[in-house]
């Protein structure tokens, strides 16, 4: 046997939760082709792993990098943490189709696209753009019900109307027709909040007639947490669609220590449909900072102003006292803007990390100068202090919820395992010194401990630094 790479002497954890092995793993071009014993073998490369652990790529679940991918094709913030495929399109936000003429764009979708891009009127078309100017990281799209809403209802603050929901449902089968994999909502956000449950679920239903997901940052994370997790599920039972839960959390104060509550409805829920979920883990959310959760949180950091770029970085709070007013006012004259909101209990986040079926996502949004550190932290963050230093669950647990778990739940086929045939998107690490980098306050900081990523049997990441390859596939879902 020829290989392009061969990688000696590593600690294998491949994916499934089994537990780890030292072995060999063998590439060639961009698949796996031999695992194991491999010492009579040669390749045109041989990199020695002795103490460090070789694993699957991992998959991100939950970005909205979807114009990031365009204007940042190095992805650093997501190979610099071993992650080697992304989600995008999440939330009910997607770059594509966006045909409405607005300059400005409500938001969220204006915290995910400049006005100086290019906007695509189909899917086909930013499909057509990431192929001919690839990312350094794979990705696949969700289409969000609320761009479509922004593109065909006249007014945003009522249901859509019987023509106007057909527009959307055609609008949403094109889409998925040429690659999206699945529809995205999100009701918690003003331009699909007069989204009523039956306008969810006929757009649910034509996922589910393509064999596609129903994905959801809910209508309500907090004093309404319950109520709008019976929603979901009834979004899901009414279309026969599978529902992915996104971020899960309780947040705000009074809402604290609800994940009990919550994590017993998703395993009645799983026993009657298909239910899954994916969390952060950090106690601290961001989204755009008019989103109401400055009166939930007990801190808020402004992470991008607008008007005020000067103020990223600083909390609400002090720049209130500043200006001599009360934080609404503060927080009006500084949009549009984002913030990090601190709105989550450290009990729920450990509760909910350590359910069985959650899978880890970093909800990132790559804009301004100091964003979430989630951006460039979550998946160190999982390994190095959950894992290692307050031993919530086992690496190899840890590993499993990271790449397997999210490959299976959104079709994306041959990917998140180390096996025979697999595609060649991996991470080697040091267990031992794995940790984010990124904080509070250098929210753009490298984590430790990834020596090395691998995208499609291409070293994209090499010690510290972006090598520039660009090897990045856009995927599809398998509906095989």
């Amino acid at each position: 046997m020829q290989a392009d790479v061969i990688f000696r002497n590593a600690n294998i954890i491949d994916g499934t939760g089994s537990p780890a092995y030292t072995g060999d793993v063998a590439i060639l071009d961009d698949r796996i082709t031999a695992i194991g014993d491999l010492g009579t073998e040669h390749g045109g490369r041989e990199i020695d792993c002795h103490g460090l652990t070789l694993a699957p790529g991992f998959i991100d679940p939950h970005v909205h990098h979807d114009e990031a991918l365009l204007t940042d094709p190095g992805m650093d913030c997501m190979l610099s943490q071993g992650v080697t495929t992304i989600i995008a399109g999440n939330c009910g936000f997607s770059i594509a189709p966006l045909t409405a003429t607005m300059k400005d764009l409500p938001q969220p979708l204006g915290m995910i696209l400049t006005s100086s891009r290019p906007r695509f009127a189909r899917f086909a078309d930013y499909r057509n753009q990431l192929r001919q100017t690839p990312a350094a990281v794979n990705s696949a799209c969700l289409i969000g019900h609320g761009t479509l809403r922004i593109n065909e209802v006249a007014d945003l603050g009522r249901p859509a109307d019987a023509g106007e929901l057909k527009a959307m449902q055609t609008s949403l089968d094109q889409a998925l027709d040429e690659g999206g994999i699945g529809v995205s909502t999100g009701l918690f956000y003003p331009p699909a909040r007069a989204a009523t449950t039956e306008e969810a679920i006929a757009m649910a239903r034509i996922a589910k007639s393509h064999g596609k997901l129903y994905v959801t940052h809910m209508r309500d994370e907090g004093d309404h947490g319950i109520d709008a997790l019976k929603e979901t599920f009834e979004i899901g039972q009414e279309s026969c669609c599978g529902v992915h839960v996104s971020h899960h959390k309780c947040a705000g104060l009074a809402n604290h220590g609800q994940s009990e509550i919550t994590l017993s409805m998703f395993r009645d829920a799983m026993r009657q449909q298909d239910v899954s979920l994916d969390t952060t883990p950090w106690t601290a959310s961001s989204t755009m900072l008019n989103s109401g959760r400055h009166r939930q949180a007990t801190r808020v950091i402004v992470a991008d102003s607008i008007p005020y770029p000067q103020m990223a970085g600083r909390d609400l709070a002090d720049i209130a006292r500043e200006w001599n007013t009360d934080l609404d006012t503060a927080m009006e004259r500084l949009l549009p803007a984002t913030g990090i909101f601190f709105i989550m209990d450290e009990s729920d986040v450990r509760r909910i990390l350590s359910f069985e079926h959650t899978i880890i996502c970093s909800d990132g949004i790559a804009r301004g100068d100091h964003s979430h550190p989630r951006v460039w932290g979550t998946f160190p963050r999982v390994l190095g202090h959950y894992v290692r230093d307050v031993g919530l669950f086992s690496l190899e647990e840890a590993i499993k919820r990271m790449t397997s778990m999210p490959a299976q739940r959104f079709g994306l086929k041959d990917r998140g395992h180390i096996r025979k045939g697999a595609f060649a998107d991996l991470v080697l690490f040091d267990p031992a010194t794995i940790q984010s980098g990124a904080t509070y306050e250098k929210p753009k900081t490298p984590a430790y401990g990834i020596k090395s990523v691998w995208v499609n049997g291409r070293e994209s990441w090499a010690e510290g630094k972006n090598v520039g390859n660009r090897a990045g596939m856009l995927l599809d879902r398998d509906v095989s």
